[in-house]
């Protein structure tokens, strides 16, 4: 029997992720992370009688599940996957906000920790294989811009996805026009910007998590886009990474390096 912990079990994912689990054999939830519990009766989340709850990190103990799967905020990421992997914690990781240099440190303690565990800033099958596709027309279309679309209450601009592609998009990208010196009447609206990749964050109310790829050619344009209508679609991707962290003996970042 593999153990979990969920930390966010309490949130829109978190909760996606304790149905899965649950519906999963030979998996059992035995701890949950929230800082913040208003009933601290687990049933009232749906996870089993027997699971320990915890607000802090301080208060978890070692051994009390094999794999950390964390759907929290960008702000408490870090430290969080940090702790599980020098707690013994195979992490599967769905929050976004890691910095280059942070998943660096981790992939180092992993190594140190001889523990494997997972990154991925989108579960989802269409996000995985829009990612794929973009990186592999970047050859072919090297001025590219990418707008993404979420939810109101998402925590972090742009989204992980949208700036993983970029970064999966600038490994591929051979020489390419270089942007002209613009001046914004509007400060910010030509948004963000990662090695000359545009990029621009939508947060709207009746969104869930969208991904449009923009490449710009002579006399002609290629549009990639994704959309995920329901948090349900990220859940077969997660299945995949809690049956495979255990075969895993270093970090992975993207959920395409174990499907």
């Amino acid at each position: 029997m593999k153990t979990v912990l969920i930390a966010g079990f309490n949130g829109s994912m978190g909760q996606q992720a304790v149905k899965l689990v649950n519906s999963m054999e030979g998996f059992a939830i035995t701890a949950g992370l929230a800082h913040h519990l208003p009933d601290s009766d687990p049933t009232s989340y749906g996870l089993p009688a027997s699971t320990q709850l915890f607000t802090s990190l301080n208060e978890i103990p070692a051994g009390i599940a094999d794999i950390w799967l964390d759907f929290t905020v960008p702000t408490a990421v870090y430290a969080n996957v940090k702790y599980a992997l020098t707690h013994g914690y195979r992490p599967v990781v769905g929050t976004t906000g890691l910095t280059d240099d942070q998943e660096v440190e981790l992939k180092k303690l992993t190594q140190d920790n001889h523990l494997g565990g997972l990154i991925a800033s989108n579960f989802g099958m269409s996000a995985v294989l829009l990612m794929k596709f973009a990186q592999e027309a970047a050859k072919y279309f090297p001025d590219v811009e990418i707008i993404e679309m979420h939810h109101e209450d998402k925590k972090d601009a742009p989204s992980g996805t949208a700036l993983n592609t970029a970064k999966l998009i600038s490994k591929n990208r051979p020489a390419h026009q270089t942007a002209p010196d613009e001046t914004e009447s509007l400060a910010g609206s030509r948004g963000g910007d990662y090695e000359g990749i545009k990029l621009h964050a939508v947060r709207l109310p009746g969104y869930v998590a969208h991904e449009q790829v923009l490449f710009g050619g002579a006399g002609e344009a290629l549009t990639i886009r994704q959309d995920s209508f329901d948090r349900k679609s990220f859940m077969s991707g997660v299945k995949v990474a809690l049956e495979q962290v255990h075969t895993l003996d270093q970090l992975v970042v993207g959920l395409e390096q174990i499907l």
